[in-house]
């Protein structure tokens, strides 16, 4: 079927279930390790800085273990800083790529989030991965005193401030938002291009494509991508001189919940992973609480995973 084995990716946020509702990070830290030892490639962590009502706008997740998603979430869920967290992940790893997943970029200034992801990035040698977005949440940045209106062009203009800021120093910015001038920003991070950027979301619009063509090393749909979108993201790619297989295809799996207190069957998530190879996806994103309860079984999950995987793609 395939040559190249899957790259698995365990999710670690929203694995409160497994702790009684806290946030467990120490359990967190050691989750990631234990992946890596059983042969997980990367671990993901999301962000949000603060919650508003907006958050269960459309009604709290049925089912605790849940992705969360735009409105679907309690205010009351734990988003522990994403960078500091995989920055204790980094200590105690040395193989597992590092990936911080919705980035919320606009919220903060680009030489301030570029000096965080530089230094992590330094930290781990190499191995962070970063999917800037803007979010969805208006309240959010409303609190933070950031104008949600103006967050796709603040994006915009952090990617810009990011690439200006991995080269040669000094370096000025004469944009809307974030002008500066000659400032000397040292280090650099890990490589001469800065970590690898994952972009994705709801759906492959003008914005997305846009920035996964121009700055891309990985696409991240959330959700599974139609034909018809693959086929833009090659067109729009081939028009920008650059080939789809330069992509890092992002994948997941899909739990199918029983009802609102069970755990989903894990060898019904998976069954979609071979014919996401042949659609060109490399890499697979499993969430731990969406199939077990047992906070000291993540080691035996992540080896029950890669046994399943490995039978699935011989």
């Amino acid at each position: 079927m395939t040559t190249t084995p899957p790259r698995m990716l365990l999710v670690l946020s929203e694995n409160w279930t497994l702790t009684g509702g806290r946030a467990d990070l120490p359990a967190a830290v050691r989750w990631a390790r234990e992946a890596e030892d059983a042969g997980f490639d990367s671990v993901m962590v999301s962000e949000h800085i603060v919650l508003g009502p907006d958050a269960a706008a459309d009604g709290i997740m049925g089912n605790p273990r849940d992705y969360a998603l735009p409105g679907n979430q309690d205010p009351y869920t734990p988003w522990p800083n994403s960078l500091l967290l995989l920055a204790s992940i980094a200590s105690v790893t040395e193989r597992l790529r590092l990936a911080a997943a919705a980035v919320l970029a606009p919220l903060r200034h680009p030489l301030l989030l570029a000096r965080e992801l530089g230094t992590l990035d330094l930290l781990s040698e190499g191995r962070l991965l970063v999917q800037p977005t803007v979010s969805w949440s208006k309240d959010e940045y409303d609190a933070l005193g950031v104008p949600f209106s103006r967050r796709g062009r603040l994006l915009d203009e952090h990617l810009q401030v990011w690439a200006k800021a991995w080269g040669p120093s000094p370096i000025s910015h004469d944009g809307e938002h974030y002008p500066f001038q000659d400032v000397y920003f040292e280090p650099k991070a890990y490589r001469p291009d800065g970590p690898r950027l994952w972009f994705g979301g709801q759906r492959l619009h003008g914005p997305v494509l846009r920035r996964l063509v121009e700055h891309g090393h990985g696409f991240h749909p959330l959700g599974r991508p139609t034909p018809h979108d693959i086929q833009t993201l090659k067109t729009a790619m081939a028009a920008a001189g650059r080939d789809i297989t330069e992509l890092e295809m992002i994948g997941g799996t899909q739990a199918d919940f029983p009802d609102h207190h069970s755990p989903a069957d894990l060898g019904a998530a998976l069954a979609s992973i071979p014919e996401q190879l042949e659609q060109g996806f490399t890499t697979f994103c499993v969430k731990p609480n969406q199939f077990i309860d047992d906070p000291n079984g993540i080691g035996a999950f992540c080896r029950d995973v890669i046994r399943r995987v490995e039978a699935q793609t011989a």
